[in-house]
């Protein structure tokens, strides 16, 4: 996909992924790999797309890691100010919309990502994905973003149940993963996986996600 007059080609822009949310009965789980590609070079090994805005808050990011860590730096800032003045950090919902306008009024000229928003609102866990024009969908059960999605949500249309706590969903998450990562030649190398309750935004570690995906 080129960009018209831009002078960007945007086969070459670091991008292909697979990252995953779930709503829980206790709280959120986001998780992703950590491969970045140009096209059939994969580019890094390390790429971050998980982000913490605030110990209630974390984003996914997809497609273009310079747009979307723009956006991150941006909702950042953003959770500063709302801080400030009243007192509390955005919720998922307030970030979501917040992003769905910026990416909106840059749609002539958009920002080539795939976003999931995802935490807490007090009690209550909350998840949205975005497309690339602003397109804002809160989910109630899962969601996936990026080109390891497809084989990443049969696997949760599968194991997802309905109450599911943050402990189960830690494994389907990690599993997900792991069959994207045999399918999608995009999505590889590392596992990150995140978990945001009431008590706060908690990460895991490679060992933990290895006894994730033991069978």
């Amino acid at each position: 996909m080129a960009k018209e007059n831009s002078g960007i080609d945007y086969r070459k822009i670091m991008k292909g992924t697979t990252t995953i949310g779930i709503v829980c009965a206790d709280g959120v789980v986001l998780g992703a790999d950590s491969r970045a590609t140009m096209d059939t070079f994969i580019a890094s090994t390390e790429a971050k797309k998980i982000f913490k805005i605030d110990n209630n808050l974390g984003l996914t990011i997809a497609g273009s890691v310079g747009d979307a860590q723009e956006l991150v730096r941006i909702l950042k800032a953003q959770n500063e100010i709302y801080k400030m003045n009243e007192g509390r950090s955005l919720s998922p919902k307030s970030a979501a919309s917040l992003l769905s306008v910026i990416l909106q009024q840059n749609k002539m000229m958009p920002f080539y990502v795939g976003l999931m928003a995802g935490g807490m609102d007090g009690d209550a866990p909350q998840l949205f994905s975005l497309d690339p024009l602003g397109g804002t969908i809160e989910e109630t059960k899962f969601a996936s973003v990026g080109s390891g999605s497809f084989t990443a949500l049969g696997y949760l249309e599968d194991v997802y149940k309905k109450g599911m706590t943050t402990k189960e969903a830690l494994r389907a998450t990690a599993r997900a993963l792991a069959i994207a990562m045999k399918r999608d030649a995009a999505t590889g190398d590392n596992m990150f996986i995140v978990s945001i309750t009431k008590n706060g935004l908690a990460e895991f570690t490679a060992k933990d996600i290895e006894k994730f995906t033991a069978k």
